[in-house]
């Protein structure tokens, strides 16, 4: 019987994939030109696509406007923000400020990622949240045989980061959008294969892996990386070393988008 095959594909964004994108992925250009190629090849043999798609509030905690130094200035982008910072005042929260200071106590706790400050990206509805151009003609191309490729957003609830799509860095008991997305995984069960590309390696991809790999293991080893079409942060692909390590030793397959 033919295999069943889905692809997931992890924030194609303008603001990740265009050299002109608010947080810009080196490579990324290239990689959504190889997934495109992928696509074209690939197309009769992908019964679904999903697309995950970053949607951010101006004033989003990892945005610079929430927060401000002692002099009132906002952080630069990419300054790393700490538990005992706010603790002593370097940094401090201009909304829901006992919420904030929990989120960076569990995610410390957490111990998988700091607390970065990034510029800001992929606000909802703007233009650099929408999906890159060479992808999207790609998408509407295979679309056109009668399919329906799948949107799911992420990112919406300002008080937390949500780099994995299955659910947020730190979900919030009482948000269901931060919370694990099971009718995601369950609509991605039925398939015989998942095959995962995006951006950023580092960050969003690696943490959907390893989402999928704590809550739903039976879905990560459907899973395909297809490590050519996903490019690291510049400088952070530390962070997502020991994830895909992980899947390896656990594993799941690892493919160039030309072979797989």
């Amino acid at each position: 019987m033919k295999a069943k095959n889905a692809l997931l594909i992890i924030d194609p964004q303008y603001d990740f994939c265009n050299p002109q994108g608010a947080l810009f992925v080196p490579g990324a250009v290239e990689d959504m030109q190889r997934l495109s190629r992928f696509i074209a090849r690939k197309g009769d043999e992908l019964a679904q696509i999903f697309v995950t798609i970053d949607s951010h509030p101006v004033n989003d905690i990892s945005h610079p406007n929430f927060w401000r130094d002692s002099q009132g200035n906002p952080p630069p982008p990419f300054t790393q923000i700490t538990l005992a910072e706010v603790k002593q005042g370097r940094w401090i929260p201009q909304f829901e400020a006992e919420k904030a200071t929990q989120y960076l106590a569990d995610l410390e706790a957490q111990g998988q990622f700091p607390h970065f400050i990034w510029p800001e990206h992929c606000l909802t509805h703007s233009k650099g949240g929408a999906i890159d151009d060479t992808l999207m003609e790609a998408l509407s191309q295979w679309a056109r045989s009668g399919k329906q490729y799948i949107t799911v957003e992420k990112g919406t609830y300002p008080l937390t980061e949500h780099f994995g799509i299955f659910q947020a860095q730190i979900p919030v008991a009482d948000r269901p959008e931060t919370q694990l997305n099971t009718s995601l995984i369950e609509a991605l069960m039925n398939y015989d294969n998942v095959y995962l590309a995006g951006e950023a390696k580092s960050h969003c991809v690696a943490t959907s892996l390893k989402q999928a790999m704590d809550y739903a293991p039976a879905l990560a080893q459907k899973m395909i990386v297809l490590t050519d079409c996903m490019s690291d942060v510049t400088g952070l692909g530390h962070l997502g070393e020991p994830i895909y390590a992980e899947a390896k030793a656990k594993g799941i397959r690892f493919a160039v988008s030309s072979n797989a």
